[in-house]
Parts: structure tokens; sequence; C-alpha cells
């Protein structure tokens, strides 16, 4: 994986050049604007992402995209994307010029409202890039909020981030989010299939959380993952998987406050980390990062 360190930075990333002019930091996602480069970029990405994830995506994945305004030639209009949302789960999708403070974030999440790059990597770009673009933001969440339990529970998260912030416990909540609808996995009747955008956007970890013999894959455990570290510029050491979507329901339905105070009190976790109480899927043999570490990564 490599990064352009001369790539533009945008929204938040991008300091006070990124900041637009409303205070929720929304933006017209100016659809006529992209160029035919634009499109390209979007077509190579959907074509070999779209090959890839029959048999690794999860059924309410494909689901998803099969109702969705969703194709190949042409970058989505976030319009057309919310005219087929709002009336099956009562989201929207609403265009930012990139990343976007916390609490923007948690508050378009609590009102339903997804907040999506309106920018497309370069070309050199598409198997990395530091910040979610729209191809990152649309075709990797979007189709999982078709999904009421995912719809629901994204809308829980928004509402408990403002509440984690006020506590003082948003790291533990952001572990939530990374391990689940960003790089979660979870059990289906015919295997493990992913769910998470992160993974599902990346023609890389796509492959590598479900192939690779390097990665724990560990049962999902609340308390468990608001302790462990994520990695923000590697492939996961750890995949948690959920029963289903149902699960992440359940959690909408918990007292947080608890488990932020325990979790807060016990030792944080490494990524790689594995508790003799985990119930383990497949231990990782560490074998991708240690050859990362070595220089011998390929």
């Amino acid at each position: 994986m490599l990064t352009d360190t001369a790539a533009p930075k945008h929204g938040l990333a991008a300091g006070d050049a990124g900041r637009p002019e409303n205070a929720d930091w929304t933006i017209s996602q100016g659809w006529e604007h992209y160029t035919p480069a634009d499109h390209a970029t979007w077509k190579t990405l959907y074509e070999r992402q779209t090959k890839l994830l029959p048999g690794r995506a999860c059924d309410e994945f494909v689901q998803g995209m099969r109702d969705l305004p969703i194709g190949a030639d042409e970058i989505p209009d976030f319009r057309h994307l919310s005219e087929v949302l709002m009336p099956r789960t009562g989201w929207q999708v609403v265009a930012v010029p990139g990343l976007v403070p916390d609490d923007v974030f948690f508050d378009h999440l609590a009102n339903r409202r997804f907040p999506a790059g309106n920018f497309i990597r370069k070309p050199h770009e598409l198997d990395y890039l530091e910040e979610p673009d729209v191809f990152h933001d649309v075709f990797g969440h979007v189709p999982m909020l078709m999904n009421p339990a995912i719809a629901d529970f994204i809308q829980a998260y928004g509402q408990g981030g403002l509440r984690a912030q006020k506590l003082g416990n948003l790291s533990q909540l952001a572990r939530v989010y990374w391990y689940t609808v960003e790089f979660g996995l979870l059990q289906q009747g015919d295997g493990l299939r992913l769910y998470g955008s992160g993974i599902a956007s990346s023609y890389t970890e796509s492959q590598f959380c479900l192939d690779s013999p390097s990665p724990n894959r560990i049962r999902f455990d609340l308390e468990r993952v608001m302790r462990t570290n994520y990695r923000i510029d590697d492939f996961q050491e750890t995949y948690f998987v959920i029963r289903d979507l149902d699960e992440l329901l359940e959690f909408t339905r918990i007292d947080f406050a608890p488990l932020y105070e325990s979790a807060t009190r016990a030792p944080e976790l490494q990524p790689g980390d594995v508790l003799p109480t985990d119930q383990v899927f497949s231990r990782g043999d560490g074998s991708y990062h240690h050859a990362r570490k070595q220089g011998t990564a390929t």
C-alpha cells in the first residue's frame, strides 16, 4: 500500500481551506462537474469490485446493490440514491467535501443523513486512499443502508456518538463503528461474509479478510471490541464476526455507560491480540504483518 504525500486533502483534513460555508458541512455534490476521467475511475473500481464480491459480500449487501440506482457507467447522483433510500429506510445521502468534525458526523447519522465525500480518487490511488471518497462512501456504505437493521444501528450510533462525546468515551465507541460498519464480518449459512464498507470497497482487503491465513477472525464481543485498537494504515490484524445484522440492533438497546466504565478500567488490547476467553473462528498466523515489519510483504 502506497500513499501519495502530494495528494490534495479534502474536508477536515484540508484545514480551514476545506471548511464549507454551511455549518453542517454539506455542499452540492456537483454531479455535473465530474469529468469523463472521474466516471472512468468509478467504472474501473465498480467493475472489479462487483466481479469480486459474489460469495464474499453478505446477502444484504448484494440485495442493496440490486435495489439502488448504482451502476458502472457513472458516479451515482446522490439525489437519485436518496429517492430510493427515503421510502425504504428513511435515509438520504448528503454531499460533504471529505471528512467532517465528529459532532457534525454524529448529528447527520442521528438524523438519518449519510455524509458522503463528493470527490473521487485518482487512477493511481485505486488500491489505497487515506481519505474516504465517493466510491468508499457510496459503494461501500449505501447498499447496507437499504437494510432496516443497519439503518437503525447507524442512526443509533450517531445518537450514541453525541452522548459519548459528553462522557469522554469517544475512542471506545469509535472502535465499535470500526469493527462493525467499516470492517465487520458476519456469519451466513454458507460461511463468513463481509458487510463492512471499508472491506466492501477495497479490492485487496475484500480478499485478505476472508482468504488470508494472517488475520484473526473472532466472535464479536462488545466490551472486548471497545478495548481493542485498530489499524488505519494497513489491513486489519483481527476481524470480529457478528451472528447476523439483527445482533447490531441488540446493541442499540444496551446502556453503554457501564461498558465504557469497565472498558476504561481494563487494559487496552492491541489489534492482533487473542484472549483465552475469545471465541475464535480462525486464529491468524500473523504472516502478512510480520512480513510488513520485515519489509518483505508484497
